[in-house]
């Protein structure tokens, strides 16, 4: 599903690309002095899939994580530092779930449930990332751009204060992560307003894993770090 819609999305910029770049017939430029604004505003909405990266204490069976795909949507403030560099903010809201599947390795022979081998790990994220977006020069109605940076979040989904830990079934993250991203995208000027689609990859800085009372938990037990790691399709409307 994700490489489906990956595709879907570089096929659309493909198609504009080349019909905007390598047709004879010069296209008329849009809505010229968009990015002649010190400041523009615009909202975006996407598609995510967000991951575990581990690193272990013990040599064991990996933890599964099995993803799909979430929603998000949030605002869009740009600052025009020169013809190629704007400074950006974009908050919003990120929804995501994710699964945890243990080996029966971690329980050391003990009878387990199938419920013991699985964590549901449900995330609403208030993301707030700060970035620098570097372009090319504009070509006809297209413009080229990588764009990276630093951002936080808060998990609103977070049971980080929760007495109950995975004896009682209930896996438990922290309330806040700090990342960095990367990612490239292109700006298509249509008649009345500008359309971006873009594909970036973040990666958690911080451990987001909240142990066990129990330090031989087979849950939080072997898990050395936990962070996230996850791809963002987003289409921008400015």
């Amino acid at each position: 599903m994700k490489k489906f819609v990956i595709f879907l999305t570089l096929l659309l910029v493909a198609q504009v690309a080349n019909a905007q770049l390598f047709t004879k017939e010069k296209v008329s430029n849009n809505i010229d002095n968009i990015d002649q604004k010190l400041l523009t505003w615009g909202y975006f909405l996407g598609f995510n899939q967000y991951d575990f990266k581990f690193e272990y204490n013990q040599d064991l069976e990996d933890i599964l994580v099995d993803k799909s795909f979430g929603f998000h949507l949030g605002l869009i403030g740009d600052l025009r530092i020169n013809d190629y560099m704007n400074l950006r903010l974009e908050p919003g809201v990120f929804f995501t779930t994710r699964n945890l599947r243990y080996d029966e390795s971690y329980f050391n022979g003990a009878m387990v449930s199938d419920a013991d081998l699985l964590r549901e790990v449900k995330s609403t994220y208030v993301h707030l990332p700060l970035l620098l977006k570097i372009s090319t020069k504009r070509i006809n109605n297209f413009k080229p751009f990588i764009v990276g940076g630093i951002s936080t979040a808060l998990n609103l989904s977070s049971n980080q204060e929760n007495p109950d830990d995975n004896s009682a079934g209930q896996f438990r993250m922290k309330k806040g992560t700090y990342f960095y991203e990367i990612g490239f995208g292109i700006d298509l000027y249509l008649l009345y307003f500008k359309f971006t689609p873009s594909i970036r990859g973040i990666f958690a800085i911080n451990d987001e894993v909240v142990r066990d009372s129990d330090p031989n938990s087979p849950w939080t037990g072997n898990i050395a770090k936990m962070q996230t790691r996850g791809v963002f399709i987003n289409f921008t409307f400015q």
